[in-house]
């Protein structure tokens, strides 16, 4: 598994998180926090996990505030913000598509993912662009298409796939881009290491919607470095790729 690093500027930090951090918290149906057994859980199905459910963090790769699955042909790439060198996102790539998390503190009463696809949907309108909810694996989940200009210059459009799941005290986004955002195959090993993202919210007390710290492995290693173990993540020069989440 290939781990990389990518930089994302604070106003583009803003575009990317600003979605969450600006919106209020929401009432969910109370009912489902209370069929999960935990106050403020409001998850459907099994996964993502809360720390509190597992038993060992070992064969995971830590990344502070969420410990990701390894898989074959997954690359990691973090997002830092460029003015504080805060790590504020992870993207996942696999197999041409790719998922970005990010995790936020959330309250123990209320959901936020129902007022969050209001905000990402009234952001994509201004663009010109649209959305559709949709049922997926996870519950409701947001499809956003933006007007877009391809390299040869014909006129088509960006799609995105939000998804939004409430856990015990925490809040995670995952955003699909590619094929993945579109189409079910093409997302299913995405979303099998989405089910499988630990979440480690802390005991803190953090205000709703603040984003939970990020942080690069210990024991990242760059490719062909001497010594690097071969089961341990790699490091490779960072790229920028497409901001998904600036739709929202």
């Amino acid at each position: 598994m290939l781990f990389g690093r990518g930089k994302k500027s604070k106003d583009e930090r803003s575009e990317t998180a600003g979605t969450v951090e600006e919106s209020g918290a929401a009432a969910q149906n109370p009912e489902a926090g209370d069929a999960a057994g935990t106050r403020g859980d409001f998850r459907l199905a099994k996964g993502p996990l809360d720390i509190d459910e597992i038993e060992s963090r070992e064969g995971y790769v830590d990344l502070g505030a969420l410990l990701i699955a390894p898989a074959e042909g997954l690359q990691l790439r973090l997002e830092v913000e460029e003015a504080t060198q805060r790590v504020v996102a992870v993207t996942m790539d696999l197999e041409g598509s790719s998922l970005q998390l990010q995790a936020f503190a959330a309250p123990r009463s209320e959901g936020l993912w129902d007022e969050i696809r209001e905000q990402i949907t009234e952001s994509v309108s201004s663009q010109g662009g649209e959305t559709e909810e949709i049922t997926g694996s996870f519950g409701t989940e947001l499809v956003a298409k933006l007007p877009a200009e391809a390299a040869d210059g014909s006129r088509g459009f960006r799609a995105a796939r939000f998804m939004g799941v409430d856990g015990p005290r925490w809040f995670l986004r995952g955003v699909l881009g590619g094929q993945a955002a579109l189409e079910r195959e093409a997302a299913a090993g995405l979303e099998e290491l989405f089910r499988r993202v630990v979440v480690v919210r802390g005991d803190n007390p953090m205000p709703p919607r603040e984003l939970l710290q990020l942080r690069l492995p210990k024991d990242a290693a760059v490719p062909g470095q001497a010594g690097a173990p071969q089961a341990a993540p790699e490091m490779q020069q960072p790229e920028r790729g497409p901001e998904i989440t600036q739709i929202g």
